[in-house]
């Protein structure tokens, strides 16, 4: 039984680099910071970094939720993400795009007016 996103992890051979650039992006400090995985803990789920693995834009891909798309992507920019899906409605309000991190991940975000973070369990 699949209970809901719980984790994304994103390889990043540069550990350190990739630990204080997604400080910077979700704007918290890691739970779990180890030369083998750090962890942070956002909304009820989680971003996990390990050094290993291969980054990309082909592999599995998790949808952050923000309250302004096209802002949080700008920002995303300035912090050193490059541009990859600009923002586009999909329907009912949604919006949706990314940016591929420095580290060639792609990082998608969701403007959902319709997710209820409380309904989360």
């Amino acid at each position: 039984m699949i209970l809901g996103l719980r984790s994304a992890i994103y390889p990043t051979p540069e550990l350190a680099e990739g630990r204080d650039w997604y400080a910077k992006v979700l704007g918290i400090a890691p739970y779990f910071d180890q030369p083998f995985y750090v962890g942070f803990s956002v909304g009820g789920f989680e971003l996990g970094l390990i050094p290993d693995g291969r980054p990309g834009a082909l592999g599995a891909q998790a949808y952050w939720g923000v309250p302004d798309l096209e802002a949080e992507l700008a920002r995303l920019i300035k912090l050193g993400a490059k541009a990859n899906e600009p923002a586009k409605d999909v329907g009912g309000g949604i919006k949706v795009g990314s940016v591929l991190d420095p580290f060639g991940n792609v990082f998608s975000l969701i403007e959902n007016p319709q997710f209820d973070p409380k309904a989360v369990k």
